[in-house]
C-alpha cells in the first residue's frame, strides 16, 4: 500500500487562465512555460513540465501538493470537476509553479533528493463559480487542486555511459 511521504499547501497566482508545475532549473527544460503551450485542455504533459488550465482569468487557487511512495488511491476524499494524469521527469527532484505572465512563484515543490520520472494525477474543483467570480474580481481560494506525484514504476531511466536511456511507457510529449 503507497504511503504518503510530504504534503504543501501553495496559494497559487493564475493569470491568463493557466500555470505549469515545471523543473525547478529551467535548463533542464527544453520549451519553458508558456511557450508552446496549446490551451483548451485541463492538463497537458510537456517534457520538463505540466501545463494547468484554470477556470478563471486572474485568481488565487489553493494547491495542495502529496508526494507519495507508489501510486495513490484512485479516488480522493471529496468531489472533483476535472481529472488528469501525466508523467513528468524532474532532474532535480525539486518543481516549480510559474505563471504565464507573471513568471515563477517564490516557493519550491520537493519531491525527493534526487531526479527521475513521476506519475502525476491533478484533479480541480470549484471551476464554474471561480469561472463567474473572476468576470467580477480576482477570487481567492474558490478554484482549489490536488496534485498527487509518485515515481513511475512503468519508465525507468538508466545511465549507461553517458547516455540516457528510457525503457517502457509513452515518451513524455506535449500535443
Amino acid at each position: 500500500m503507497a504511503r504518503l511521504t510530504r504534503q504543501q499547501e501553495l496559494d497559487v497566482h493564475v493569470d491568463f487562465y493557466g500555470r505549469t508545475l515545471q523543473e525547478l532549473h529551467d535548463t533542464f527544460v527544453p520549451v519553458p512555460y508558456p511557450d508552446g503551450h496549446v490551451g483548451g485542455r485541463f492538463v497537458s504533459e510537456y517534457p520538463g513540465r505540466i501545463d494547468v488550465e484554470s477556470a478563471g482569468h486572474t485568481h488565487t487557487a489553493a494547491l495542495r501538493v502529496e508526494v507519495w511512495d507508489g501510486e495513490p488511491p484512485a479516488e480522493a476524499p471529496g468531489s472533483w470537476d476535472e481529472q488528469g494524469d501525466v508523467r513528468i521527469r524532474s532532474e532535480s527532484g525539486q518543481l516549480i509553479v510559474w505563471g504565464v505572465a507573471g513568471g515563477p512563484m517564490p516557493e519550491t515543490v520537493r519531491l525527493s533528493d534526487t531526479g527521475g520520472t513521476r506519475r502525476a494525477r491533478i484533479r480541480c474543483t470549484g471551476r464554474e463559480e471561480v469561472r463567474r467570480l473572476a468576470q467580477q474580481g480576482v477570487a481567492h481560494g474558490v478554484e482549489r487542486y490536488l496534485a498527487q506525484l509518485w515515481p513511475d514504476s512503468e519508465s525507468t531511466t538508466a545511465e549507461s555511459g553517458g547516455v540516457r536511456v528510457r525503457s517502457g511507457g509513452p515518451a513524455a510529449t506535449g500535443p
